[in-house]
């Protein structure tokens, strides 16, 4: 019989860190290639309290009045894809980013860098997904910008998006305000976005449809933010890197360790047999319509059931919790009670998820 491992034993297993003179796909995967050029050059460059954060948004107070400012851009391939397109995920993908600081969005600015020769009507198509996109999360889209580039200079369609909310509440949400006993939450099944973005790629056909699960988690955030109150610390949504990364990101910012376990995290049996056959772990595949809450044990419950009331959280669970012990490493007990390292991806999975 094996010897059971405990996450203590894993304390200290450094992982090696390839050194590049070029930009790698992997630089833009949300993992550890990508930190490494945040934290070497972007943070150097740009140092300043805010941004030293590194949350998905930054908090600006002005005139006594605190607003979150975000921006991302999207470059998925293919733009069209199960259920949505590049033009909704740009706009759920912001909507995300400003909510999760507790803020109700408001104004956004779109982007669009055009191929050369890109079909007129694919453009009108992703316009509208945009405006209906927009329209469903309440925000107006204020102020944007074209720029079209010569044939073979570009990929068909890129976007960026910029957005801002304002914070109507007084509670400290962040990853720094993480603490051990508190309870950690997703909304629902992950991996889906990532599924389905890859089998539109490679012409891969599955006996059940799956589709991406981008959408606007701006209502949802404001119903736990009801329920929660301050007991409400952090708030994220794993996109590139997954869930693994968000994790991860949330143990080194506030010098936790977090114990998860593979029964309660939700997937669909169609994701999870989709990546079985790929090859691919789904705690490390892109989301689009998910969050991960890390709240006080003493508000976990009443908001648990909140978020199921959700149509976005109806398949909400708690999937582990925060320790004390291990600071910075995430862990998770195995469905047949072992305990392994869920460590921050290294290179990249899915290149061009979102």
């Amino acid at each position: 019989m094996k010897k059971e491992i405990n996450p203590e034993d894993f304390a200290s297993c450094p992982l090696p860190i390839s050194s590049h003179d070029t930009i790698q796909l992997a630089h833009g995967s949300g993992g550890r290639m990508m930190n490494d050029l945040v934290q070497k050059l972007f943070l150097w460059a740009f140092d300043n309290s805010e941004l030293n954060r590194q949350d998905d948004n930054a908090v600006i107070e002005i005139d006594g009045n605190r607003f979150t400012f975000t921006t991302d851009s999207f470059v998925v391939d293919p733009i069209f894809f199960p259920q949505s397109d590049i033009g909704e995920l740009a706009v759920n993908g912001t909507i995300n980013d400003i909510s999760i600081g507790g803020a109700v969005p408001l104004y956004l600015s779109v982007g669009l860098i055009i191929e050369e020769g890109f079909p007129l009507e694919d453009l009108r198509k992703i316009v509208v997904s945009i405006k209906n996109a927009a329209e469903k999360a309440d925000v107006s889209v204020v102020t944007g910008d074209t720029k079209v580039v010569n044939k073979g200079k570009g990929d068909k369609i890129f976007i960026n998006t910029s957005g801002i909310g304002v914070i109507k509440h007084n509670y400290k949400i962040g990853p720094e305000y993480i603490k051990p006993s508190d309870m950690i939450i997703i909304n629902g099944a992950i991996a889906e976005h990532g599924i389905a973005v890859l089998s539109k790629r490679e012409g891969l056909s599955f006996e059940t449809s799956i589709t991406s699960d981008t959408a606007p988690l701006n209502d949802l955030i404001a119903k736990i933010i009801e329920t929660g109150g301050d007991s409400v610390h952090a708030m994220r949504d794993p996109t590139r890197g997954g869930v693994a990364a968000t994790l991860n990101e949330f143990a080194a910012s506030s010098n936790v360790g977090i114990r998860i376990q593979e029964n309660q995290i939700p997937i669909k049996e169609p994701v999870r047999g989709a990546c079985e056959i790929l090859g691919f772990d789904p705690l490390y595949v892109a989301n689009e319509g998910k969050l991960v809450v890390v709240i006080g044990k003493e508000k976990a419950g009443a908001t648990l059931n909140a978020m199921r009331a959700h149509p976005l959280g109806k398949d909400a669970a708690i999937i582990g919790e925060v320790v004390s012990e291990n600071p910075g490493m995430v862990s998770m007990q195995t469905g047949i009670g072992g305990w392994r390292i869920v460590d921050m991806p290294v290179g990249e999975q899915l290149p061009r998820i979102c």
